[in-house]
């Protein structure tokens, strides 16, 4: 009986232990990395101050010192990597390079040191987790469609049913998102892609004609809104939020909005990974995420998170139950790994070929 007893407690303890031992997101243990410091690196400007402020918490609680540089370039990580002394511990991405450089740059993520469980489901990739959302989505001219406006992204690529100018994002590479809604639009399947579906998708792009708009920068986007010069527009959500603010004429369509996201990871070669890791794990916790939600009007990747911002910037957040239902995660797998590919056709395609 007593040996009964005694195994019970022992088994009731050691479950007790591996429970503590679990990690919980926006929490790090008081004083845990005093004496340390570690160097969180992302793009400037007011998107790096706001995940600076969302991680000032784990800075007062750790007692960590943070330095922060940038912007993220990959040329110089590689050479941080090859001379073994890297210096940044926590790294901002784009949406494809932690999936092309996994395990090269980056490190394959052990998600037991960090609580993903408050993540939409398909954004933790093997070697990077997300660091905020937001939208790439096209919006319509709400006086050329009227009462028959356009529901999705078929629509957007029925030029019959839907005619007028349509303005495309060009930032500099293969809009592998776009290029897949195009696979769908012209009857192909987005299960097991294969590189053959990348002329597809081009050529359904190229189908839209030699008026399309091909902008570059978020800027440019926002001014073809604001002069209404396009009648259906893709866009980034924070530039469409911006041009709406502004009074452009234009209604977001939100169904199959294509899920974007900047990307956390920890290079290869750290000095202290399990500090990395602390950092991490604290910035994926609900007050974090609301604070760099506030800060920056990027969405948070907290299921939980309600961030305090103004009626518009609100509507333009995809962390709701319901913008979350109406998301589209795209292959990103599949377009890192066939990104010459696409690159090489994206390039005739935006040069006129």
């Amino acid at each position: 009986m007593n040996k009964t007893i005694t195994a019970t407690l022992m088994s009731t303890l050691l479950m007790t232990s591996a429970l503590a031992q679990q990690p919980v997101a926006g929490t790090v243990a008081p004083g845990s990395l005093k004496g340390k410091t570690l160097t969180f690196t992302s793009y400037g400007g007011i998107f790096q101050d706001g995940q600076l402020a969302a991680l000032k918490g784990f800075v007062e609680q750790s007692g960590v010192r943070l330095l922060s540089d940038g912007p993220t370039e990959l040329a110089k990580l590689q050479a941080q990597i090859n001379s073994k002394n890297v210096t940044w511990d926590v790294v901002d991405t784009g949406d494809l390079a932690p999936y092309v450089h996994c395990g090269t740059l980056f490190q394959k993520l052990d998600l037991s040191k960090l609580d993903t469980s408050h993540i939409p489901a398909g954004q933790v990739g093997p070697c990077s987790v997300p660091a905020m959302n937001y939208a790439l989505m096209f919006l319509y001219k709400n006086n050329t469609y009227k009462n028959n406006p356009p529901k999705d992204w078929r629509d957007f690529f029925d030029t019959k049913k839907f005619p007028g100018v349509r303005g495309i994002e060009n930032s500099g590479e293969p809009v592998g998102s776009l290029i897949e809604q195009a696979i769908l639009a012209a009857g192909g399947s987005a299960q097991n892609l294969t590189p053959a579906d990348i002329a597809v998708g081009i050529n359904k792009i190229r189908s839209l004609g030699p008026d399309t708009i091909f902008w570059k920068t978020g800027a440019e986007s926002q001014q073809l809104a604001e002069s209404g010069e396009a009648d259906m527009i893709m866009m980034w959500s924070g530039r469409a939020m911006a041009a709406v603010k502004n009074g452009a004429d234009y209604t977001p369509v939100w169904q199959d909005w294509l899920v974007v996201m900047d990307q956390m990871t920890i290079p290869v070669g750290v000095k202290d990974p399990d500090a990395a890791y602390a950092l991490l794990n604290y910035y994926l916790g609900k007050e974090a995420q609301e604070i760099m939600a506030e800060q920056t009007s990027y969405s948070p990747i907290h299921t939980d998170a309600k961030p305090k911002v103004d009626e518009i910037t609100a509507a333009f957040m995809t962390n709701t139950p319901e913008r979350i239902a109406q998301s589209y995660q795209w292959n990103v797998q599949f377009w890192a790994d066939n990104y010459p590919l696409a690159a090489e056709q994206w390039t005739e395609l935006v040069s006129g070929h």
